[in-house]
């Protein structure tokens, strides 16, 4: 149901290569990943759902209001996390170079 979605989110983002929409709890709802990329995105998805809590938790102990967006930037991809809702996260991991 999300996969064309989600392919479409990859295919036209300049360095995508993946996407993911999983619930908080690190269920993989649905995925796409670009042919030949070395990204897996559901071990990604499952590993940020860790740090989505911690995130949030921390938002609400300083009052900062809800967290919506993440972006995590290392050697090797980006990654954007966008919550959807309380229960269910976008994720999309590009090249370092890419541009969202």
């Amino acid at each position: 149901m999300f996969k064309e979605a989600l392919r479409e989110l990859v295919e036209k983002t300049e360095g995508g290569q993946a996407s993911l929409l999983m619930d908080s709890s690190g269920i993989a709802l649905e995925s796409f990943s670009r042919e030949g990329v070395q990204v897996d995105i559901d071990t990604v998805g499952v590993e940020f759902s860790f740090v989505i809590g911690a995130i949030k938790r921390a938002s609400e102990m300083l009052e900062a209001g809800e967290a919506r967006e993440m972006v995590v930037c290392t050697a090797k991809m980006l990654t954007i996390i966008r919550m959807v809702n309380d229960s269910y996260f976008l994720a999309l991991t590009m090249s370092p170079e890419g541009n969202f």
